[in-house]
């Protein structure tokens, strides 16, 4: 949603102010510029990437036009499962939960938090490392290193696309410049044209370099740091798990370790202190 008001924004701005300077907006529309400088830097995308992160850029492109789904709400129930999980853990042994880490999109228990579940990588992240806990085989020194490396991997991979986006933003100026040297090389071989239209071709050939530089700053440099800001923010709930589950190996009590997990969350989604309490009274009222 932002994404579209700031392109409004920007578009309103340029072109808005050209107008009310006097200029004409006919003039700007060079459909044949377009081609040559969306086509040069598409081209230049595939030469310098594999179809892996290709893909991967694709795939991201449309989760940045929507909102964050890391929401106070997916915390809220992130925190309450961590909670119950290891209050499970305490009062009925490791193996009581061993059902549910094994198969979490068929347990009860997983199934009461949607949007917990609804994120594939939140599941498996969590899952795999309580089912290191559950074989009893876990240190919380080498537990923590593990997760930390895992989470750096995958902080590793997302960044791909925003590396591919910042390039392709990068080199819009540059085949600016290419579209508009070729409108003043069709500019000069056109020199027995009346004055007139030799001023119309150079008009033209200057919306390359014009159209270059609102593409790479307007448009696609933007998409990258929204890109890698999304990143950072997927990476949060993983963070969380870790200092929970960590907290618990260490011996404290599962309103503590889910407490340590919840300090780490961004402070805009962040559950408050009296919100989740009076979570876990609602669900401890429940007999969950």
């Amino acid at each position: 949603m932002w994404v579209v008001i700031g392109y409004v924004v920007v578009l309103g701005s340029v072109f808005g102010g050209f107008a009310l300077s006097g200029g004409h907006l006919a003039a700007l529309f060079q459909p044949l510029e377009l081609l040559m400088i969306a086509g040069a830097a598409i081209g230049a995308f595939l030469v310098g990437n594999d179809i892996a992160i290709i893909k991967a850029t694709l795939k991201v492109f449309p989760t940045l036009f929507k909102g964050s789904k890391y929401t106070s709400e997916l915390y809220r129930q992130l925190l309450l499962l961590l909670y119950r999980l290891l209050s499970k853990m305490r009062a009925d042994g490791l193996m009581a939960i061993e059902s549910d880490v094994e198969r979490p999109y068929e347990s009860a228990l997983f199934a009461e938090y949607p949007l917990v579940i609804a994120n594939h990588h939140i599941v498996e992240f969590l899952s795999d490392y309580l089912r290191l806990i559950v074989s009893g085989k876990a240190d919380p020194f080498q537990l923590e290193n593990l997760m930390d490396n895992e989470i750096d991997t995958h902080h590793a991979e997302a960044e791909f696309p925003v590396h591919s986006i910042a390039k392709m933003g990068d080199g819009l100026p540059a085949f600016g410049i290419v579209a508009a040297v070729m409108g003043v090389v069709h500019t000069m071989e056109s020199v027995g044209l009346p004055p007139a239209e030799l001023g119309m071709l150079i008009a033209h050939a200057l919306v390359g370099t014009f159209l270059g530089i609102l593409l790479a700053y307007g448009f696609v440099t933007p998409l990258a740091n929204l890109c890698e800001q999304k990143i950072h923010e997927s990476a949060i709930p993983f963070h969380c798990i870790k200092v929970t589950l960590i907290a618990s190996l260490n011996g404290n009590p599962p309103s503590i370790a889910v407490e340590f997990g919840r300090k780490v969350l961004f402070s805009n989604v962040r559950p408050s202190f009296n919100e989740f309490d009076d979570a876990i009274r609602e669900a401890k009222s429940k007999g969950i």
